[in-house]
């Protein structure tokens, strides 16, 4: 089998494989190259808050049925509910049956926590301050403060108005359509580098953590892996199978953001590139600006998993039994927690903290237990996040019967 140096697939595992040398043979440089990820996931950041709110903006003008995109938006809603749900209840069983935190020396967790702590005392959490925390500052402020969900509102807001404008709002469309267009090129630039951030994200993490960071409490990194493979192939591989199509064949489709995400631990990273894949793989435009990007905040189905996991597992560290009503009180609380986390590398770990701060059954302190393994976990709860709203946004696109497989397409492009 030929291969090809020039593919971005190949490209990237080589960067992966050249990391994991560099971080083994020469740590010390290793840790020092995390600068590299951090450029590059900065620069994918960069354009993301724009692109999303083009491509909703478009989507819902284009659709012109105000209709269809409520009932759109309130499906794909249910459906990131009743999963991001399920994701939860898997990892909290799989705890409880393989009980990964048990014969732990709690005593034995080192690293400092402060800063994942202090970020979660600083964010308020309750029902209220969530919905307050959607509504942007100002217009310009939806962009700058880092956040998906205002932008996501201020473009629902923009797109309903352009849509009531009818004809007149056409030229605004067409204005909108061709800058998309300029700044899904910038992304095909900035993916070029994407072998260098992964080179230098994973020389950092073999450099600063060490391959013994691997096998440090291997029970628990195996626990998730399974627990999240389990849930790619059993319930996401259900689904798709119900709505038509194979799990396998999508993610063998996405496999280049896939290794994206693998080599920058971060799913916000393949975003851009997802949504292009996405509407190639048959999913209209309007589904796809609209459903993918609310996943990126509703549907963290990998970091549910993560979070149900990582805090029974701290709390079996600690000898804290947990009735079968507290750990049920800890699903509700981790359903409010989950929701809204960026798809940033240590997200997961800032909203494990906010939901300890609030549930002080299980010891904060505990999260040291885990800190020296989290990026290493943090690579599997987003290739499960980026696998989950894929697949959810070709089911929505399916029901809504908004998605024409590829053959179709280019069989209407001959027609034509």
């Amino acid at each position: 089998m030929k291969i090809r140096f020039k593919s971005l697939t190949t490209q990237v595992i080589i960067g992966i494989i050249l990391g994991i040398l560099v971080g083994f043979v020469f740590p010390d440089i290793g840790s020092q190259l995390k600068v590299i990820a951090d450029m590059f996931i900065k620069l994918v950041k960069m354009v993301i808050a724009p692109i999303i709110f083009l491509t909703i903006v478009i989507g819902i003008a284009g659709m012109g049925d105000l209709k269809k995109v409520g009932k759109i938006g309130g499906k794909a809603l249910l459906y990131f509910e009743i999963v991001s749900t399920i994701a939860l209840a898997i990892g909290i069983i799989v705890a409880n049956v393989l009980k990964p935190g048990k014969g732990i020396d709690a005593k034995a967790g080192e690293g400092d926590i402060t800063q994942y702590t202090k970020a979660a005392e600083e964010t308020s959490h309750g029902f209220m301050d969530f919905i307050l925390s959607i509504i942007p500052d100002s217009f310009l402020g939806a962009f700058t403060n880092g956040q998906l969900l205002p932008v996501l509102l201020l473009a629902v807001l923009f797109g309903i108005s352009l849509a009531h404008l009818g004809k007149k709002g056409k030229p605004v469309i067409e204005f909108f359509e061709k800058v998309t267009e300029v700044f899904f090129g910038i992304v095909n630039i900035i993916m070029k580098v994407s072998p260098l951030a992964a080179f230098g994200a994973m020389a950092y993490t073999i450099g600063n953590f060490g391959i013994g960071s691997l096998l440090y409490l291997g029970k628990l990194m195996g626990s998730v892996y399974i627990t999240m493979a389990i849930f790619i192939i059993l319930v996401l591989g259900g689904i798709a199978k119900m709505f038509g199509f194979s799990i396998f064949k999508f993610i063998a489709y996405i496999k280049e953001e896939i290794l994206l995400v693998i080599g920058t631990s971060s799913s916000e990273a393949a975003l851009p590139s997802m949504m292009e894949k996405l509407e190639k793989y048959g999913c209209s435009k309007p589904v796809v600006g609209l459903v993918l990007p609310t996943g990126y905040s509703f549907n963290l189905d990998g970091t549910s998993i993560y979070l149900s996991m990582a805090a029974l597992f701290i709390a079996q560290a600690y000898g804290v039994d947990l009735s079968i009503w507290q750990q049920i009180t800890l699903l509700g609380v981790l359903m409010l927690t989950s929701k809204g986390a960026a798809g940033v590398t240590g997200s997961g770990f800032v909203t494990l903290a906010a939901t300890l701060t609030v549930f002080p059954s299980i010891p904060v302190a505990g999260m040291a237990l885990i800190l020296g393994v989290d990026r290493f976990m943090s690579e599997a709860r987003a290739i499960t996040n980026l696998i989950g709203n894929g697949v959810a946004t070709v089911i929505i696109s399916k029901t809504e019967g908004e998605f024409k497989p590829v053959q179709e397409v280019v069989e209407e492009k001959m027609g034509a």
